[in-house]
């Protein structure tokens, strides 16, 4: 396999390979405050095939790690008051098939599915981190796949997937719940009311005789710092629905637009199958953003949204939308050359859409669609684009190690060129005195990527964290230096299919 020869940059090489790298160092200097990152720990929860690791929560009054282990229907729970040598705690055994957990002054909530039927609904369940003892159950919606705590701590608020059976009759709403823990009154939101509506901006509604109620799939929950509104991604639709804790009510929903492959900085390498990693081209392609995990910023007294723009698809044995480049029906006047674009080592293997494209309805597709951005995204509160990385995940990683470049879990590497590439999944922001710093998860290629958005319209790219006994991040948190048993800033980050979790320190 052939790779184009690129022009390296030094700095950016050496920041990527180090395990502990003094960023002034490489950043013109005249900082007293240069940043390190070291793994200070790591270990392996369960063993066998993946999914007994994959959202963590910690708890600094007791110095617990809460693991998501669907695979056992229970949270993992190790004690890390010393990083370095983790010590396996006593497991909570759960009703139902955990999806998400979170910690807020001493109380865990975890997100369950119905362990019997998946389209049925719910529960979000809470314990004591430090007895492990039920406190409460509450009522959610069709599958609730991620919970987190205002950061008051007055509510709890879950999004309910609501994805439908295989055979796709069967497609609950999706929904949020919200949990007012003073009271214990439950609400749960229904997106009903914007049954009929045009959202707009590529929103899509496109599930086979689906209401929008039944069609959203809200997938992660961000709270504004205020603790007065949720922003809530709706991955497949592409889109973010914005809710108002206060009145528990659904306020907007907004349709995040597409990114359009074929300008300057948005270019993909398309195939996996041209005998070339890091083949960057622009194609006349647009993306979806799809985003997966969602955080909310105040940066040098602004607001933003920031996302990883993983990509999703709906693939079902009863609807599938997904299609190859190649088997598709081009537009003849907008693809004259839809020949040679439909060749392998092109745009042939591209997966796409057949949901969306065909503008006219005349049964040729006059628009071509990738899932994912491949890229993360800033966004101002009301969705517009403040930055977006564009092509910069993928050619970072190709510059540093080719052989990490768009590779499946630790594979070979271009495996996932054809599909959604490095695949971002996951975000997470740390404050460091006047510096915000943004971590992006890679589920496919693996590690994180460290960014500094002090300034949200020109990110700079840090260095990228990674050791290959990491595969798959899944989930990503920091832990300020007040509550870190280091006293000293923590990333955790849980990876998915080798079950295992890393710590790392900043200083």
């Amino acid at each position: 396999m052939k790779l184009i020869n690129k022009t390296l940059l030094l700095s950016t090489a050496i920041l990527g390979l180090c395990s502990s790298c003094d960023l002034d160092d490489y950043h013109g200097g005249g900082n007293d405050n240069p940043l390190t990152f070291n793994k200070i720990g790591g270990f392996t929860n369960g063993t066998g095939d993946e999914g007994f690791a994959e959202i963590s929560a910690f708890d600094p009054e007791t110095g617990k790690l809460f693991i998501v282990n669907p695979n056992e229907s229970e949270l993992s729970v190790w004690d890390i008051s010393n990083p370095s040598t983790p010590v396996k705690g006593t497991d909570i055994a759960l009703t139902g098939i955990p999806n998400s957990v979170a910690v807020h002054n001493g109380l865990v909530a975890v997100a369950l599915e119905n362990s019997l039927n998946k389209q049925a609904n719910g529960v979000i369940a809470t314990y004591n981190s430090d007895s492990q003892a039920l406190v409460n159950t509450y009522p959610a919606g069709a599958l609730p796949d991620m919970v987190t705590f205002s950061p008051n701590g007055k509510y709890i608020v879950a999004a309910n997937e609501g994805e439908p059976n295989d055979e796709y009759t069967i497609d609950p709403e999706g929904s949020i719940t919200i949990i007012d823990l003073a009271s214990k009154q439950v609400s749960q939101l229904s997106f009903a009311a914007f049954n009929g509506q045009t959202i707009g901006n590529d929103f899509r509604v496109f599930g086979p005789n689906a209401s929008l109620a039944q069609d959203v799939e809200p997938e992660y929950v961000a709270i504004s710092n205020n603790s007065k509104t949720a922003y809530i991604t709706l991955q497949e639709n592409n889109g973010i629905a914005i809710v108002d804790l206060q009145t528990k009510s659904i306020t907007n929903i907004v349709g995040l637009g597409v990114k359009d492959y074929a300008l300057p900085n948005n270019q993909i390498d398309a195939s996996d199958k041209d005998d070339i990693v890091g083949n960057f081209k622009n194609w006349p392609v647009l993306g979806f953003y799809h985003p997966d995990a969602i955080v909310y910023s105040k940066i040098r007294g602004g607001r933003y949204l920031i996302t990883a723009n993983e990509g999703d698809a709906r693939d079902y044995d009863g609807y599938s939308e997904e299609e190859r480049v190649k088997d598709l029906t081009l537009d003849p006047t907008v693809f004259p050359d839809a020949a040679t674009l439909q060749l392998d080592e092109n745009l042939g293997r591209l997966k796409t859409t057949t949901a969306n494209g065909d503008i006219d309805n005349d049964g040729d597709f006059d628009e071509i669609y990738a899932y994912g951005a491949r890229s993360f995204t800033i966004w101002s509160t009301s969705g517009a684009v403040i930055y977006d990385s564009g092509d910069q995940i993928a050619k970072t990683i190709f510059d540093i190690d080719p052989s990490a470049f768009n590779n499946n879990e630790g594979s070979k590497a271009d495996k996932r060129s054809d599909d959604k590439g490095a695949e971002p999944e996951a975000v997470a922001t740390l404050k460091i005195k006047n510096k915000t710093l943004l971590f992006v998860g890679l589920e496919r290629t693996g590690g994180i990527l460290v960014y500094d958005i002090s300034n949200p319209s020109n990110p700079k790219f840090l260095e990228w964290l990674r050791d290959a006994s990491d595969i798959s991040p899944e989930g990503l948190i920091t832990v300020k230096g007040k509550n870190s048993p280091t006293g000293n800033d923590l990333i955790i980050v849980t990876n998915e299919v080798s079950n295992t979790i890393a710590i790392y320190e900043v200083k």
